[in-house]
Parts: C-alpha cells; structure tokens; sequence
C-alpha cells in the first residue's frame, strides 16, 4: 500500500520551484496602450476603433503546494504556479477597461505526450470569455527581440489584409491619446521597444503563449458565451510576456515586466486584432 501524498495548503511557496514563474510573485504596476477594434451596432456602424492609454496593476501570488495530475500513460506530474488579478484602467479618465482573473502554471516536461517543459495561463474576464494558452518559457541574455506586431484586419475567407478604405481610415483620423505616438497605431509594439530604449537589461525570461499552437499534440482555446460567439467571437490569443533584469546607475536594480497580447474578434467577415501592451515594474 502506497503512502498518499499530502499537502498543506497554506504552506509557503519556495518561489525557486517556480522555475520561469519565480519572479512572478508581487505586484506590478505601470503603463500601456490598449487598441480595440469592436462592433458599433448602437450607432448604426459596422465598427468602432477604440484607442487607450492605460494604466495597469497585476498581483501575482504562489499556489500554496504543489497541484497532483494523476497519470495512465506515465507516472503522476506535479506542477506549481500562481494566481492573479490584472486591472487595467484609461489612463486619462480611470474608467475600468479590463478585469482579468487566472492562473499561470509551471507544467514539467513529460513522456506522455512527449513535450517540454510549458508555461499554461489561465484567464476569464466578464465578457464571458475563458481561454487556456500554453507556450514554452526559455531564459536569454540581455534585453528581449521585441518584433513588429500589425493591427491589420484581415479578411477571414482568403486570409489577406484588408483594403477598403472604409475599413482603414479610422487608423488614419482617430484621434491619439496623450502621450502615444501615431506609428503606435498600426504597431502597438513600438511602445515597448521605446520603453526600454537606453535600459541595460542583464537577463530576461520570455514567456510566449498561444490558444492555438499545439505542444505534445494538444492545444488551448477560448470558450466564449452564445452572445460573444454571434457578435465578437473571440477566435484565438497570441501573447509573449518578458521578465527583464535592469540595471539602472540611479535605481539600482528591479524588476520589469513587458507583454504584447493579441486577441482575434471575428465578425463581419473580418478578423479584428484587439492588441494591448505594457510595461510594468515590480513594487
């Protein structure tokens, strides 16, 4: 007869089990841009571009022991992780724009299915929406490769950009918040790279995530509820979170947290890209 394992709930966590996730724990708070293209049946048109500065907090905290998953195919794994709550607010009104509840999960390699070490996020909101992302975690050198990200919509049926001007003019005439430069608009990533601009970062840790990449032969997704499904479907979420090292001559050093988050709104035929970024710092 076997002994069962036994956990105390509320133990405390050794954040160094966390593995890519360590530095998680804690609160983060600083400053973004949030980019949503969204339906407008109120007012009588097909879509509304809606721009934002944001200003954003994420508490991070351990689960308190280690989470069994029971094997048939292999032995058992265990997995560590942590919780969290992210707000986000306009910057230049504080009205909330996003309330986000989940978990980040800390999943071992293993032989069935044969796959690496991931990182798994999971995340509801109350629109309705419930996704499962998993991506995996790698640590690097020196500051991140931030690429170009395109708030292009793209047409579902072929898969091409789209051309009419009625669809594109709103990049051109929608006014910016403050302090958020033009070039912002069609790449939303321009804003970190401008953030870290003159920073010596030491080491950072990426984080990518997807819904729809498979890992081991399976992959995440998004749940939404019937009236999200018929009017904004939310088909699929890409994101890459970045843990940066800084070395600062007048701050010493700290912690620092990037991401770019692109969700896919299909409707009218059109898949929308709803883009936010951030850059947050360790309290």
């Amino acid at each position: 007869m076997t002994t069962p394992h036994v956990f105390r709930a509320g133990a405390p966590a050794n954040l160094a089990t966390l593995r890519s996730l360590r530095e998680l724990p804690g609160r983060w708070m600083g400053k973004g841009f949030n980019l949503i293209l969204r339906p407008d049946k109120h007012d009588e048109q097909p879509f509304f571009l809606q721009l934002s500065a944001t200003q954003e907090t994420i508490e991070f905290a351990p689960i308190g022991a280690p989470v069994p998953n029971r094997g048939s195919a292999q032995d058992d794994i265990f997995f560590r992780g942590v919780h969290y709550t992210q707000q986000i607010a306009d910057a230049a009104t504080g009205g909330a724009l996003h309330f986000e509840t989940g978990m980040w999960l800390d999943v071992p390699a293993t032989t069935a299915p044969a796959a690496p070490e991931t990182v798994t996020r999971l995340a509801t909101i109350p629109h309705g929406d419930a996704l499962l992302a998993q991506g995996e975690p790698l640590a690097v050198s020196g500051g991140p490769r931030i690429d170009p990200v395109d708030s292009t919509p793209i047409t579902t049926s072929t898969g091409k950009p789209v051309t009419d001007d009625k669809y594109l003019a709103p990049f051109k005439n929608t006014a910016l918040p403050v302090g958020i430069p033009a070039e912002a608009v069609l790449n939303p990533n321009v804003l970190l790279t401008d953030a870290i601009k003159g920073q010596k970062i030491t080491e950072t840790v990426v984080l990518p995530l997807s819904t729809t990449d498979a890992i081991g032969g399976t992959a995440g997704g998004i749940q939404n509820i019937p009236f999200v499904v018929a009017n904004a479907n939310a088909t699929s979420m890409t994101a890459v979170f970045w843990i940066e090292k800084v070395e600062d001559p007048v701050l010493g050093h700290f912690l620092q947290l990037q991401y770019t988050q692109t969700i896919i709104l299909r409707f009218l035929g059109i898949d929308w890209p709803h883009i936010n970024v951030a850059t947050l710092i360790k309290q």
